[in-house]
């Protein structure tokens, strides 16, 4: 059930007739992962909270560093050096004190990552790496949980949901991961500050759609330009 309280914080959600109460109940009693806390994390993270979700594990073992501010906006100058999982939980504790915020400050890996998804219903992969990906997913297939997936380089971001009703998974569109040397990062190549804002924001409603059973991004990765504002849907 709801309190009054919640009840007036998320009633312009309960007023939507495919919300209602009994959604909002849905969306605190869900339970989900989100992997990184850094561009595509904090907005996953802060409409997440938002709109109510009634667990959130905040996954990330990094530090706060002046290059990531233009983009990650939980952070501010004041915290530099300061574990992103810490200081993303105080902060989002401050947005919304109804909902639960369960840190793990690791880096997860194949010894660690089956025991902490566990935990969850649903997982969102905003981390940085292939490394990383290919385990959740593995993880991910294997307990047989949704993987909300995003990625983001320069102007553009990928979206896409994976292992949702036997729908298919990363493996299904990439069978392995490229070589390290051979892909670009955000560290070498750059990304405008607005792009994980907005996939990160699409990320977090798919998780959404998930939770509330709606139409989802399953065997679609969507690929869209910030720059072009071009948009395309591959089907997997």
């Amino acid at each position: 059930m709801l309190s009054k309280e919640e009840f007036k914080r998320y009633q312009k959600q309960i007023m939507l007739d495919d919300i209602g109460i009994n959604g909002q109940i849905k969306l605190k009693q869900s339970k989900v992962a989100v992997i990184g806390a850094g561009g595509l994390g904090c907005p996953v993270l802060q409409y997440l909270t938002a709109v109510g979700i009634g667990t959130i594990g905040v996954i990330d073992f990094d530090t706060v560093e002046e290059s990531n501010l233009h983009r990650q906006v939980l952070y501010s100058t004041t915290v530099i050096g300061q574990l992103k999982v810490e200081v993303a939980i105080q902060k989002l504790s401050q947005q919304n004190p109804f909902i639960k915020l369960i840190s793990h400050p690791v880096l997860l890996n194949e010894k660690n990552a089956e025991s902490i998804l566990s935990q969850y219903d649903i997982v969102v992969d905003g981390c940085d790496n292939f490394a990383t990906r290919y385990i959740v997913n593995d993880v991910c297939v294997k307990l047989n949980k949704p993987l909300v997936y995003g990625s983001i380089l320069g102007y553009e971001g990928q979206l896409t949901v994976f292992n949702y009703k036997n729908s298919k998974h990363l493996r299904d569109l990439f069978s392995e991961p490229p070589n390290a040397e051979d892909v670009p990062n955000c560290s070498e190549n750059g990304v405008l500050g607005t792009v994980p804002a907005i996939i990160g924001s699409m990320m977090a409603q798919e998780t959404i759609q998930v939770i509330l059973e709606r139409p989802s991004l399953v065997n679609t990765l969507f690929i869209y330009s910030t720059n072009t504002n071009k948009q395309k849907r591959i089907s997997f």
